[in-house]
Order: C-alpha cells, then structure tokens, then sequence
C-alpha cells in the first residue's frame, strides 16, 4: 500500500484544477475497473475486489452503478468519456457491510476505459474524527464559559442547560455529575438529566456511597452490566462510563454516562477528550460553589459576631486599637479604628482603671488578659458586660497584642435572675404543698431536726410534734416496718425512694412518696439526710383502680373462647391465654418462650415470617389461614389475625393474634372434595371397566389360540413368545390403570407439592382416553412442552380434569343421540408464560347457554336429569383451582365449550 499511499499524497496535496491520470495504473495496488464506452464492467482486478457485493458474471457485464452506494450514481453519469479528467469519490457496496470509500481517476485502456481507484477510508476516519474531537474542544469550552458567566442564582439552571447540550451532542441517554458531599464522606448526586426515553438511574441528591472511590481515577472507565458490584450502586442494572476529574485535591468530581458505551457511540473521542469534556463541567461548577460556599461562610460569621455581639480587637503600637466591623457596630462607635485611651473611655469607670491596668501587663510582661467589664452606651440606660481576652504574639517588632470582646450580659443577667430565684425558692419552700426535711445522724439513727412549713398546711403536725422518736407514730401501723427498711437502706446505700401512708392531725391516711439522699463528711461518715415528701394519695388510688381494671380484662382474656397471644417477630411468645394453652396441651405459664414455628412446616413458616414482614404502621393488620401440626393431632388449621406493634422509627417490636380454630370446617372441605373424588370414580365406572375388560379379553384371545396350537401340537417358540409377550403386555396396562385409580382415589397431601401440570394431564387420559374412544369420542391432545411447576395437589388437578371432561361427553352423547350423523370430540392442550400456566379442556357440544354461565360454578347446580347429577363438580372444581391460587373460567368458542384452568408458576427459590 505504500506506492498507493504516495500517490494519494500526492492528489491530496495539489491544488485544485484539472486531473491528470498517471501514464502506467498500478495493477497491485486499490481497485482497478476496466470498463467499455457505455460503462459496464468488462474485469476487475487489482486486491480490494474481493470485498465489493456485486461480482462481475463473466457472460452478463454489469454497469458500474450496481457496484455503487446510491448517494455515489450522480457522481458518474453519462460515459466514461465524459468522465476523463475528474477526480471521482465513489462508496462501493461491499459484503461486509460498510461500504468501501475510494478516490480515483479514469482513462482510456485499448478500445475502453480504464478507472483506477485507491482507499481513502483512513483519510476520511482521520479527518472524521478530528473534525468530532473538534467539535468536543469547541463544545466544551462554550459549557466553561456558560458556566463561569453565569451568575449563582442561574447555575442550577445553566449546568442542567449544559447537561442536555453535552447528552444530545454525544447521544448520551442518562447524564450526571456526581460530587463530594460536604462532609467529604461519600459521593452523590450532584445533578442529572435524562432523555426521554432513558431510564431514571438516578434522582437528584441521591448517594452514592464510596462506590466511585473503588474506581481507578487516572483516566475513563467502562463499567459494563456484568459487573454487579459496582455498576448496581452507580448505574442500576445498565451498563455506565465513568469520567474523573482531579484537581489539587483529588479526584473531586465524576462525570457519569448511564447506559451509555463510549467505543459505539462516540468511536473518534480519546480519554484525553473525555477528561477535557469533563473538567469543562467540573472546574468551573466547583469553582463557583467554592466560591460560593466562602461566601456563605463569610456572612456566617459576620452573622454569628453580630447575634453574638463578639469580635476581634488589635492593639497597635500601645497606642491604637482596631474593632472587628460587627464589635464596633454594636458598641455604638464611630470608626473601627481608634485610640486606646477613646475605646477605654467607654468602659464603666469601676472597670476602667482594671481594664488598662491588665493591658499594660499584656503589653510589657505578655501576661494573656482575661477579664470581664461593663461598656456604657450613649443612650443606654444599663451597661453591657463584656468578656475580654487577649494574648501577646510574635517577639520584637513583629510584637502584637490580639484578642477579642464577647457579649455575656445574658449570662450576667441569668445569674441576677438565679440570684433571685433562689430567694424565690426558699420563700416556695415554705409554701410549698411538698414537704422539705432535714434529719440528722445520730449513734445509727435518724431525728428530724428541719420541715418545711408546708408539713402544717399537709398534715397539720409541727417539727415538736415529729422529734424526739415521735415521728414514727404517725406512720401507719401497716407501713411502719416498710418506714424501718427505708431508714436502713437509706443508710446502707446513700439514697432512697419510698412509698408509705402517714396520718395526719385528724388521722387521715395520706399516702407520701418518700424520696430522700444522705450527705457524708470528708472521710465517708454520714452527717444528715436530705428528702422531700410528696403527696401521691390520689395517684396512688388511680394505680390501684388502673389495677383492678387489668385484673378484670385479663379475666376477659383468659375467659375469651378465642386463642390470644403475644409474641415477637421471631415467634417467640410472651404471651398466651388458656385456650391457646390447651390446644397446645401445655399451662398458660409454659406458653412464654415457646416458638410458633415449631408446630409448622418450613414452608408454612417461611410464608408467616414473610407476611409479617409486611406489616408496616400504615398497615398494621394481617390475616391467613396457618396449618399446623399439634401434639395428638395429625394436623389443625386456624384463622389467624395479627396486629403489629411498632416503635417510633417504624421498627416491629411485638404482634398481637387473635386465633380461631378452623380445623372442622376445612376437614369437611376436604371431605366434600374427596366425596366428589369418589363420585367422579363412581361416573368412571363403566369407562374403566372397559379400560380392564379391554386387556383381558386381548389376553383371553391369545391363551385360545395357545391352546388351540397345543391341542394340534403345532407349538412353535417364535409364536408362543409372541403370545406370552402380548398377554404381559395387556397385564401390565391392567395394573397402570387399577394402580391409578388407586392413587386417584386416596386422600390429598397436607401441603400442597410442586408439580409438572403435564402430569395431571396424562394422568387423566390414562383413565378416559380408552372409555371415550370407546364411546366413539375423538381425544384432540396437543402435544405440549412445559418444562414449569405449579403449586399445589396434582390429584386434585387430575380431578377438575376428569369432571371436566366427563361432562363434555355427557353433553357430546347426548348431541350424538339427537344427531347419529355428529362426530363429537373433545380436545385438551397446554400453555404457558412467564407467570401463569393454562390447560385448556373444549368440544363441539355447541356450548352453554349464555343465560346459565353465570351460574355454572354454583354449588348444586346442574343441567342433568334429576337423579343423574349431583352439581357439586363445577362447584368443587372450582374452590380447587382457586385453593391453588388460581382461577377456573369458561366461555363459548366457535363450536362449543371452552374451560379454562390459569395456575400461577412456582417460583424456583
């Protein structure tokens, strides 16, 4: 390719004018076309012309516009003639699919025409992509200037602005950048855009975590959907490119593109051009929010001075001093800068002398200040306290004294107010409905020797009346010993809470709670006791109503026919009333720490613990009917209602059930069910006795002709292996059909069972295809290939099958009888989705009528003679289905009834 490229530089670089073709092509090199006057294609050569489309037949020439692209056939119109002296661009089609871009000329050759072509796809990707790496420098520097031109009030609006342009620009769907949280603790949402027809991946302030911190920072990264661990927490379940930007702090800024693949979408821009694109947006975003964020903090502080009343204060040379903006707005002077003697003439003259005394020392022994003092204020009619603080720094020259002023007259004025409460307080004391007392140590006991006087207004006794051991004589005779352990415990543990009656003057009981601190000495040694009594008689008798009161509602409980209980979200009880107890066969007092789960299967416990979890505030109540396995019983079913209790961050603490036993009523629904099992054997009757009676007469045919064969004594092997064979044969479908009927016939399993719904199906046509054949009933079986499971009981399926297509061939015969020239048939299929699981069972019966679909399903109902149908199928094959957790329909097709069974599909854990 290297003679090939030189010519081209060579056409590439001249100036425009007319082409001149060279004397001799070069065979090896492009493509070379040798074409006739009209311009058909006489050869090809030359080693591009493996990859063109369209192959010249060597018995039909083809034009050269069948080798071309659409858009290149203006380029050679007319004749080859007419094309002598042109530089020709053309787009041959090619097998691969992109098509080949060439540049060539075309001259005489013998009696036709030579077209010489070189590749020029290189040239034109070159020039392809820096034209779009271009565009990207050009864009990114008009996103900067938006940016930094903006003013801070727009820039949430411009950055969202600059984001569309730069998704539309490079077919970006979903578009965000992603900073540092102020804490510098993780990454989030900045702000994002979305097409519209992208996935939402992210919403405005969304966090990200330390996701983007595990990501290398040195140049763009591709994260693709296979890799879960990242691409989950920052692009969902889509695949993501990820741009960093760094600064002298880092990475400090991710530019992210959601469901986006850079090599597809934008093949012609590098990493260098995507870091470029990215520090377009980032630079100057962050550059205004620091900016911003330094504002903020500026006006913080100058807010924080001014509420505060604080600042900073500068002394120079001794003889000046400088006061923060904010200091000197609020001390009411004129400048910031003055003398010193000026600022120290706005202190309170009893501070003054003090003031400049200290900062004399500040000065010449740097000894720090701290000092509080009062400033007057022109007009004020009370002084302002001050704090001030102040400390030497630097040496010599460089000497200067800083500090600063804080306003505390709120802390001055607090301690005058608590100075004044506490006078307040001591006269409460004495008026004070609570009594206050004093009692002193003495050799191990306790003498009053202080109360309040609120102890004459609550009991009408006096300190006289309560010393020298007395006191102890208005306690109550049935609380005196309560009165000594208090004394003792006091003294043993330093303080005391206590609850007792005390009569008073005219021997009422008052009930006092007691509380009560002893005070020791230096070395340990107790010296008094300090308590207050405090009249809790009207609590006291509403705790004991309040008690009363849950004396009778546990009664109720206990007493409730219905199962109560308490328990945990592990189901751990704390809580049970007897009847739960009994069915349990355990006491009331063993039922806390029993586990409900253990009278469950896995399943069923699985299930319970999953609908507790939905349990929310909002929704607290929750109600199903549980299956459990009891000591001495095979299994009970119970109505089971729940209702969460929740804290106040939403978190379940506890459940409370109420239970009620259900197990007759199921059992009779299991009866019922198993009863219309044996009446549907009971109408299968004649059919599977044909189904034996088939066999058997097979097998009584062939033990004939065996014996005739013996009696003539023309035994041979061959034949009587063959019989043999025949008769085991027929033995063998006997069994199947008797051993069918009895798994048919027994009971349903407790818990329902995945199962291949194709199972039910050859299951039921094991025991009717033979009857209905034998009733000159066509069976339409469509092969089907589930490979799903549906949950539930595949004899019971097996049952709904059979009623249904036992009534099509009730409803098919009788047709038949009214018309011998009718082919009834009855057809049964499967499908399946994703989610649900449908068998469709259907005839030509001509349907039901309109007017009786609606009631079809209706326990008792039937279109049968009296006597011949008991209406109990439908309706039993109905709350089979939908015990499944499915659903049994039916309506009219072109030629008769159509049943519908939909099941939904287990889901594999």
């Amino acid at each position: 390719m290297s003679a090939g490229d030189t010519l081209f530089g060579r056409l590439r670089n001249r100036s425009p004018g007319p082409f001149e073709a060279p004397a001799r092509p070069a065979a090896s090199v492009g493509l070379q076309l040798y074409l006739d006057n009209a311009g058909l294609v006489q050869q090809l050569s030359g080693p591009l012309r493996h990859l063109l489309a369209q192959r010249l037949a060597s018995r039909e020439p083809a034009h050269l516009l069948t080798y071309l692209s659409t858009h290149s056939s203006l380029a050679v119109e007319g004749h080859p003639a007419d094309w002598q002296g042109q530089l020709l661009d053309l787009d041959f089609a090619t097998q691969a699919g992109p098509p080949l871009h060439l540049r060539g000329w075309v001259q005489p050759q013998d009696e036709g025409w030579l077209l010489q072509l070189l590749d020029i796809g290189d040239l034109l990707g070159e020039r392809q992509q820096a034209r779009s790496r271009e565009q990207a420098q050009r864009l990114a520097g008009q996103i900067r200037d938006h940016l930094r031109l903006c003013s801070l009030a727009r820039l949430p609006q411009v950055l969202s602005e600059q984001l569309q342009r730069l998704s539309q620009h490079l077919h970006i769907p979903c578009l965000a950048v992603a900073l540092l949280d102020e804490q510098d603790q993780g990454w989030q949402i900045h702000q994002q855009y979305a097409a519209l027809d992208a996935p939402q991946l992210w919403s405005p302030a969304q966090r990200l975590g330390t996701a983007l911190d595990h990501l290398p920072s040195a140049a763009p990264q591709t994260l693709a959907a296979r890799e879960p661990s990242l691409t989950n927490t920052i692009f969902g379940l889509h695949s993501g490119f990820a741009v960093p930007y760094c600064d002298a702090r880092g990475v400090t800024a991710w530019l992210l593109c959601g469901a986006y693949e850079p090599g597809q979408q934008a093949p012609d821009l590098n990493d260098h051009d995507w870091l470029s694109l990215t520090a377009a947006v980032a630079a100057p975003l962050l550059e205004r929010l620091r900016e911003h964020r330094h504002q903020q903090q500026l006006e913080r502080l100058e807010t924080l001075q001014a509420l505060l009343g604080t600042g900073w204060w500068e002394v120079f040379d001794g003889a000046q001093v400088q006061l923060a903006e904010a200091l000197a707005d609020s001390l009411g002077l004129p400048a910031t800068r003055l003398a010193v003697q000026d600022w120290l003439a706005h202190v309170h003259p009893a501070d003054r002398d003090e003031l400049r005394s200290h900062l004399q020392a500040l000065q010449e022994q740097g000894t720090p200040l701290e000092l509080c003092v009062r400033l007057q204020r022109t007009g004020a009619t009370t002084p302002l306290w001050y704090r001030l603080q102040g400390q030497a720094l630097g040496s010599g020259a460089e000497r200067r004294l800083v500090g600063f002023m804080l306003d505390i007259s709120d802390i001055k004025n607090q301690e005058q107010q608590a100075a004044a409460a506490h006078a307040r307080l001591d006269n409460l004391i004495a008026r004070s409905p609570a009594v206050i007392y004093v009692q002193r140590y003495v050799e191990g006991a306790l003498q009053p020797t202080f109360f309040s006087a609120s102890l004459q207004a609550l009991l009408g006794w006096s300190l006289a009346d309560c010393a020298d051991g007395t006191l102890i004589e208005h306690v109550h005779a049935e609380d005196r010993a309560h009165y000594f352990e208090r004394t003792r415990q006091l003294l043993r543990e330093g303080s005391v809470s206590a609850r007792y009656r005390v009569l008073d003057r005219q021997g009422q009981a008052h009930w006092l709670l007691d509380e009560a601190r002893l005070l020791r000495d230096d070395l340990g040694l107790p010296v008094e006791a300090v308590g207050l009594w405090l009249d809790v008689t009207d609590a006291t008798l509403a705790a004991e109503q309040v008690k009363a009161s849950e004396e009778r509602y546990r009664i109720l409980v206990e007493d409730s026919p219905a199962m109560i209980c308490r328990y945990r979200p592990d189901l751990t009880l704390t809580f049970g009333n007897r009847p739960l107890a009994m069915y349990l066969e355990c006491t009331p007092a063993q039922l806390p720490g029993i586990n409900l789960g253990s009278w469950m299967s896995a399943e069923q416990r699985e299930a319970f613990l999953q609908r507790l979890a939905q349990l929310t505030p909002q929704a607290p109540v929750s109600s199903a009917e549980i299956n459990l396995s009891l000591p001495g019983r095979e299994h009970a079913w119970w109505i089971w209602s729940d209702r969460g209790v929740f804290d106040e961050r939403g978190q379940l603490l506890e459940v409370q059930a109420v239970a009620r036993d259900n197990t007759e009523v199921r059992r009779s629904q299991q009866q019922l069910t198993q009863s219309a099992k044996m009446a549907t054997l009971g109408e299968m009757a004649t059919g599977l006795a044909h189904e034996i009676n088939q066999p058997l007469n097979v097998m009584r045919m062939a033990i004939v002709n065996v014996l005739k064969r013996l009696g003539n004594g023309d035994v041979q092997v061959d034949y009587l292996t063959d019989k043999l064979n025949r008769i085991d044969a027929q033995v063998q479908r006997a069994a199947r059909v008797v051993d069918h009927m009895r798994v048919f016939g027994r009971r349903s399993e407790i818990e329902q069972q995945p199962f291949n719904p194709l199972d039910a199906i050859e299951g039921t046509l094991s025991l009717l295809s033979e009857g209905l054949r034998g009733k000159g009933v066509e069976l339409r079986v469509r092969e089907s290939n589930l490979q799903v499971q549906v949950r539930g009981y595949v004899d019971q399926l097996e049952q709904v099958l059979i009623n249904l297509m036992v009534n099509a061939r009730d409803a098919l015969l009788g047709k038949r009888e009214a018309n011998r020239d009718f082919q009834p048939w009855i057809a049964v299929s499967a499908e399946s989705d994703e989610h649900v699981v449908r068998l469709w069972v259907e005839d030509n019966g001509g349907g039901i009528d309109p007017r009786l679909l609606e009631r079809i399903f209706e326990p008792f109902f039937t279109t049968k003679p009296v006597g011949v149908g008991t209406g109990l199928g439908l309706s039993v094959s109905y709350g089979i289905i939908e015990n499944m957790g499915g659903r049994l329909s039916v309506r009219n097709g072109d030629e008769g009834a159509r049943f519908c069974i939909e099941l939904p599909v287990a889901l594999t854990d």
